[in-house]
C-alpha cells in the first residue's frame, strides 16, 4: 500500500469513528495560484455530519460542505493539484503531509494530547472583524446593549465584509510604510459606518499607526461622524466636507471609494493615482457616463434597459482596470458580498506594483474595447489628462 493510499485510509476511518479534527492545507505550487489555503473541519448541518471547507483566497473566502466521500476526493485533489503541505489533527494524532515537486506524497505522524472537538455544530458563531464598541450605537448599527439591531444586520454584514477584505489586502501588501503613519482616505464615507469600523479594527486590533480621513460633501453627516469620533475619543479619524475631486492631499496610502456615485467614484482613482497610493479599493455604482456619451443603438440587446444598464456597468468598470494598469497597478474585479445584501456588490481593488509596465500593448488593449463599442474616451482617461 503506497503512502497516499495509506492516508486516505487513514482519513476515511477518522470520518467514520468521528475522530477528525481538522486539517489544514497550505504551500501552492505555483505562486500566482489565487487560493492561499483551504481549511477542513467537521461540522453538523441538519443532524447530518459534514466537512466544512474554507477556501482562502487573496481577496475572500468561499466555504463549501461536503459529505465524506466527496470531502475525501476534494482533499485528495487539492494536494494534487494545489498544495505541497497538510496538517492534520486525528483524535491524539498530528500527520505531517507532504507533496513532492514530482507530486509524490508522504506523510510522518506523531502523538499529542487529545484535540478532538465535541462540539461539530454549524451554530458555532463566525469570528467577526467587527470591534464590539459605542461608536456601533452611536451609528445607529446596535442597540444600548451591544445587540445588532435587525433591521442593520446586513449594513453589519457588510462592513464585516469590507474589514476582512481589506484585512487581506494590507497583509499581502509589501509597500505600505512600516517606518510612519498610515494614511488611509476614505472618499465618499457618508455616514461613515466602513471609515470608523476599519478605524477602530486597525488600531485596537491590528495595533497599526494609521491616520483615516473620511471625505463627504453632506455637511450632516460630516458632523454626525465628527461628533461620533468625539465622543469615542478616537484621536486619529477626521470627516472632512469637500467634493473628492477638491481633496487636497499628496500622501494616500490606501484609498477607499465605496459607492460614489458615477465619474466620483474616477475622481477618487485619480486622487489614489497621483497620490501613489499602494492600494485603491472602490465599489462603483450609477456607471452612467458610458451610457451617455456612448451611440450603440445598432445592438438590440442593448434595447432592455436591464441589460443596458449591466452592459456599461461591465464595459466602465473594466476601462477603469486597464487604466489603472497603465499606471503600474495590478486590478481584480470581483463581487465582495451576496446579491441578497445589495445590488452595488462588485468591488474594484488595485495594488501598487514595481513591475515594469507595457504601455503600447496597454494601450492597444484600451483602444481595442473602446472602439468595439463606439467608446470616445472614458472619463477617467479624461481627468488624468489635466
Amino acid at each position: 500500500m503506497t503512502s497516499k493510499e495509506k492516508l486516505y485510509k487513514e482519513i476515511e476511518d477518522s470520518f467514520a469513528e468521528f475522530t477528525f479534527v481538522n486539517l489544514t492545507l497550505s504551500s501552492v505550487f505555483y505562486k500566482s495560484n489565487e487560493l492561499v489555503n483551504v481549511y477542513i473541519r467537521p461540522v453538523k448541518i441538519k443532524e447530518e455530519n459534514l466537512l466544512s471547507f474554507t477556501y482562502r483566497y487573496k481577496t475572500n473566502d468561499i466555504v463549501k460542505n461536503y459529505s465524506d466521500n466527496h470531502a475525501l476526493i476534494e482533499i485528495f485533489n487539492l494536494l494534487d493539484n494545489n498544495f505541497r503541505k497538510g496538517v492534520l489533527f486525528i483524535h491524539s494524532k498530528e500527520i505531517s503531509i507532504y507533496v513532492s515537486k514530482k507530486r509524490e506524497l508522504k506523510y510522518s505522524e506523531k502523538l499529542i494530547e487529545n484535540k478532538i472537538d465535541k462540539n461539530k455544530s454549524h451554530d458555532i458563531v463566525k469570528k467577526r472583524k467587527v470591534v464590539d464598541g459605542l461608536y456601533l450605537h452611536l451609528l445607529g448599527v446596535t442597540d444600548s446593549k451591544g445587540n445588532v439591531i435587525p433591521k442593520m444586520s446586513k449594513k453589519y454584514k457588510q462592513i464585516d465584509k469590507y474589514l476582512e477584505i481589506i484585512d487581506n489586502l494590507i497583509e499581502s501588501n509589501k509597500n505600505l510604510p512600516k517606518d510612519r503613519t498610515i494614511n488611509i482616505v476614505d472618499m465618499g464615507s457618508g455616514k461613515g459606518y466602513l471609515t470608523i469600523s476599519l478605524y477602530v479594527y486597525l488600531t485596537e486590533v491590528k495595533k497599526l499607526n494609521v491616520s483615516v480621513v473620511g471625505v463627504e460633501l453632506r455637511s450632516n453627516l460630516v458632523d454626525l461622524c465628527n461628533n461620533i469620533s468625539d465622543k469615542c475619543g478616537f484621536t486619529n479619524v477626521k470627516f472632512e466636507e469637500t467634493y473628492i475631486e477638491d481633496y487636497d492631499n499628496s500622501k494616500i496610502d490606501i484609498l477607499i471609494a465605496l459607492h460614489a456615485c458615477d465619474t466620483a467614484t474616477d475622481d477618487a482613482i485619480k486622487k489614489g493615482i497621483v497620490s501613489e497610493a499602494s492600494i485603491i479599493v472602490c465599489a462603483p455604482c450609477c456607471h452612467k457616463q458610458l451610457r451617455k456619451d456612448t451611440e450603440n443603438t445598432d445592438n438590440p440587446i442593448l434595447k432592455h434597459g436591464i441589460f443596458n444598464e449591466r452592459y456599461y456597468e461591465m464595459l466602465t468598470d473594466a476601462i477603469r482596470g486597464i487604466v489603472l494598469e497603465k499606471y503600474s497597478y495590478t486590478t481584480k474585479i470581483f463581487e465582495f458580498i451576496s446579491n441578497e445584501h445589495t445590488r452595488k456588490n462588485i468591488l474594484l481593488v488595485a495594488n501598487k506594483s514595481t513591475k515594469k509596465v507595457n504601455i503600447e500593448n496597454i494601450n492597444t488593449k484600451l483602444e481595442k474595447v473602446k472602439n468595439s463599442n463606439n467608446i470616445k474616451i472614458h472619463y477617467l482617461e479624461t481627468i488624468l489628462q489635466k
